[in-house]
């Protein structure tokens, strides 16, 4: 069994609180974007919670599938997949009816190059969803970029702070949502809209690049220089179990870590583990991107992987030459150009 297999063995499986609300969720499991960063291993995790308990769900996957493989992984996993792009407005009203939707669909990487398929993708489409879906349960992937900066010692800003995104890209999803929201309103669907930030896996992630640029005695710029994370795990537990707790008016739910992190700390953690002194450059400013995710950790208890294990396992794998993805999380970014 080689590192990747020992690791997701030890840290993606479903908890006791996931197969038993599992138990709870009525009918079968979309996941619209299934081919992204994050749609292979919630849709593994939800096959496993429905395995475990007993149940006969299905959970589907749609995506492009751009990258080749996955659909027949997935398929060896017991999901069933669907090949679409649902920009496209006769694929999407093609897929079937569900009872559950998780929308992962929308964009980050490169939108500073190419607004309009930001707007289209983040604002345009949820529209079209959310009128094909209007009578699922449907939990939204967002994330606190729609939220304005606060100061590294307020605790981050809280469900009832007032959307203020930085940039085009904060916009846009401030867009999804409101699209989302203007219809559930019209018929009453019930909606989570999911703010997460930063969630933290294997191959990617705020952690890992940070303990990349140690590692590479690389400058780590600390202007940005406090964080929140969660382990990606965690995380997709939540917005599964988020299907239980979808409401109409939208509820919205910010998802991250209990700590304010700061950049320079978790330099200095991962420096301690390599036994290379960090490098850094710029100056921390009273302000950070930051959330407060204390009415999930109400829903749903705090996150089951703590700060200091997320640390370790990064480290684990980078040093056992883990298999990353290049796509940076630019969460440094103070001007909000992705």
């Amino acid at each position: 069994m080689d590192i990747s297999e020992t690791l997701e063995e030890k840290w993606l499986k479903p908890s006791d609180a996931l197969i038993e609300d599992m138990k709870r969720i009525e009918g079968d499991i979309m996941v619209l974007g299934a081919g992204g960063k994050i749609g292979p291993s919630i849709c593994r995790l939800a096959k496993q919670a429905i395995d475990r308990a007993g149940l006969g769900k299905r959970v589907i996957a749609v995506s492009r599938f751009s990258e080749e493989g996955i659909t027949a992984e997935l398929n060896a996993d017991g999901i069933e997949t669907i090949t679409a792009n649902i920009l496209d407005d006769s694929q999407l009203q093609d897929l079937p009816e569900v009872e559950n939707v998780l929308y992962l669909a929308g964009t980050k990487f490169g939108t500073s190059n190419n607004e309009p398929y930001t707007w289209a993708m983040n604002a345009y489409l949820p529209g079209r969803v959310a009128e094909k879906f209007r009578k699922s349960n449907i939990v939204v992937y967002s994330t606190g970029n729609v939220y304005p900066f606060t100061p590294v010692h307020s605790g981050g800003a809280t469900e009832e702070t007032r959307p203020d995104p930085v940039g085009e890209y904060g916009q846009s999803c401030l867009g999804r949502e409101r699209m989302f929201q203007y219809f559930s309103s019209v018929y009453g669907t019930p909606l989570l809209i999911y703010r997460l930030n930063y969630a933290i896996d294997f191959k990617y992630g705020v952690l890992l690049e940070i303990a990349k640029s140690v590692l590479n005695s690389k400058p780590i710029n600390v202007n940005m220089g406090h964080v929140n994370v969660i382990w990606q795990g965690d995380a997709n537990e939540m917005a599964i179990r988020s299907l239980l707790h979808c409401e109409a008016p939208a509820k919205l739910l910010n998802i991250t870590g209990p700590e304010t992190v700061s950049l320079r700390w978790l330099a200095k953690e991962f420096g301690q583990i390599f036994q290379i002194e960090p490098q850094f450059i710029g100056e921390e400013q009273p302000t950070a991107l930051l959330s407060n995710a204390a009415e999930s950790f109400r829903l749903f208890g705090y996150p089951r992987t703590t700060l200091k294990e997320m640390i370790g396992i990064t480290a684990r794998w980078l040093l056992e030459g883990g298999k990353t993805i290049n796509k940076p999380t630019h969460f440094q970014e103070r001007k909000g150009q992705f």
